[in-house]
């Protein structure tokens, strides 16, 4: 049979035991030849929290009972309980608002300059839903197909249904995610009402959404952009880059620029400034490059934003998207949008050479030399290749191991 003993320690015990082995590493230690043995030494520092400066969030909360605490019962209580809770002033400060004070332009309301959009009656959208349901429950070919799995679902009505109802603020969402408003119209935004249709080349068209990547050689030539307009309308296309300009961090330049568009046919247009392909630098990364539809109220006088032919200076393309619709804010109003990124391939190398006749700027990371500790003569505890470090040239020879 196994026996335990069980032994208490008292505290002056602790002490005793404590001084008791100190003083035997110092003996050690002297005995041993060594004088700077170091002892230990126990000690406590006791700080005191400061009380808060008020009450605390969920303080009257006993965590104990949460059974006790009163249920939401539904969603819109809890919604109006949370708008109390935010709008009830309290004595500590929240992330939102350090950052207005350390910037309070930050949350400042920005401006809607796009067309006015009315929305539909709910109401009206409620019946026209329930008709359908209703008209779909109804359909007996319908039921067939679903039950036979035949049933297809119309890829365009789709988009056009999306185009139409949530669309534009889903672009909208996309080009502030990707900093559009707010390098080409700081403090304001607007919802492209109007879907642009972009695309580069003949036999295998390159489209323009919403920020995918397009290749300076696919949008080397103008593409064909359509969008839906009513007859006698009048129109403003153009295209920008806000990430290229070599001298202004702020600046632009404008790819092309046709004014006083005729309904949708843009080739109909007045060319204020012909096309130009995207130029990335090389080693700058991807370039934004934003088509902006402007509707226009009447035509327009454009004589002095037209630039002289053949335009293949970058200082004759110098441009600024908000100045340019500050001077005509009274006649146009923009419409829609779409964007793409690209970055350097070859055929930038041609552009700057050929059409702008200009050196090519390139833009490289140059790496400092490898730093290698002096060379030691008997590299003790060292990899079989450290000689390698020292070697002259630029090909190493690893020798025979």
């Amino acid at each position: 049979m196994l026996q335990f003993a069980v032994f208490v320690i008292s505290p002056f015990t602790t002490k005793m035991a404590l001084r008791m082995l100190c003083s035997s590493v110092l003996r050690t230690g002297t005995d041993i030849g060594v004088s700077n043995v170091r002892t230990f030494g126990t000690a406590a520092i006791l700080c005191r929290r400061s009380a808060p400066l008020g009450p605390m969030p969920n303080e009257d909360i006993d965590y104990k009972n949460l059974e006790s605490l009163e249920k939401y019962r539904s969603y819109t209580r809890y919604l109006k309980k949370a708008e109390e809770a935010k709008n009830t002033p309290a004595w500590w400060k929240t992330y939102r608002q350090y950052q207005e004070q350390e910037d309070p332009g930050h949350d400042v309301e920005r401006a809607n300059i796009g067309l006015p959009h009315c929305r539909p009656s709910r109401v009206k959208e409620a019946r026209e839903r329930k008709r359908v349901v209703k008209e779909n429950r109804c359909s007996i070919e319908l039921e067939r197909a679903m039950r036979l799995r035949t049933f297809k679902v119309s890829l365009d009505r789709v988009q056009a249904g999306w185009e139409e109802t949530s669309g534009p603020y889903h672009v909208q969402r996309l080009a502030d995610h990707y900093g559009i408003f707010k390098d080409l119209f700081p403090m304001a935004y607007f919802y492209p009402r109007f879907t642009l249709c972009v695309s580069y080349g003949q036999d295998s068209p390159a489209q323009v959404h919403y920020g995918n990547h397009l290749t300076p050689t696919e949008a080397a030539v103008a593409p064909r952009v359509s969008f839906e307009a009513e007859e006698g309308s009048k129109w403003t296309l153009l295209l920008t880059s806000p990430d290229e300009h070599l001298l202004d961090s702020e600046g632009e330049y404008v790819h092309w620029l046709v004014g006083n568009i005729p309904g949708g046919a843009v080739i109909s247009g007045e060319e204020l400034c012909p096309y130009l392909a995207p130029i990335p630098a090389k080693g700058t990364g991807f370039h934004r490059y934003v088509y902006i539809l402007f509707r226009q109220e009447e035509t327009i006088d454009f004589h002095e934003d037209i630039r002289p032919l053949p335009c293949v200076s970058l200082s004759e393309r110098s441009f600024k998207t908000v100045e340019f619709y500050r001077k005509h804010q009274d006649s146009m109003t923009p419409a829609g949008l779409s964007f793409f990124q690209s970055q350097w391939d070859q055929s930038v190398t041609n552009t700057f050479h050929n059409i702008l006749d200009m050196k090519e700027p390139v833009f490289e990371f140059e790496r400092p030399p490898v730093y290698h500790p002096p060379q030691v003569k008997y590299p003790h505890g060292q990899p079989l290749r450290y000689l390698d470090r020292y070697r002259d040239g630029q090909e190493h020879t690893y020798g025979i191991y």
